[in-house]
């Protein structure tokens, strides 16, 4: 059965794990270790490139992942463009969350507003799809 890695700067809810087991099949769902979640999380917005910031990303992938497997991958644009060729060029099926999005605008007193969303996970796409 393939597995889902976690590419995802939130937390993976019940509801998308189950909603991954029903809909993708996965049997496992892997998170990086906290250094590389906090890497992700953390994309310097300066370097001009993020090839090398991306590295370790890559090598953890290549050594547990496998043709077939899911990448789930949501974050920095640019991080997510290149992640989404590497899980390609590897035959990973890169995928990303789709969510309902409920909007609270609070007109506050002193001008300002004050606006609260609220996401409902929906599904799971592919890339490219």
């Amino acid at each position: 059965m393939p597995r889902l890695f976690l590419m995802f700067n939130h937390t993976f809810t019940l509801i998308q794990q189950e909603s991954a087991r029903r809909e993708l099949g996965v049997d496992a769902i892997l998170e990086p270790p906290l250094e590389l979640r906090r890497r992700w999380a953390n994309i310097p917005p300066e370097e001009p490139s993020l090839r090398l910031w991306l590295q370790p990303m890559r090598d953890w992938l290549a050594d547990r992942a496998q043709p077939g497997d899911y990448l789930l991958i949501q974050g920095d644009f640019g991080a997510c463009y290149l992640m989404v060729r590497f899980a390609l060029e590897r035959n990973l099926i890169p995928v990303y969350a789709t969510t309902e999005r409920h909007a609270h605008e609070e007109h506050l007193g002193d001008g300002r507003v004050r606006l609260e969303h609220t996401f409902d996970h929906v599904r799971f796409r592919r890339y490219g799809e």
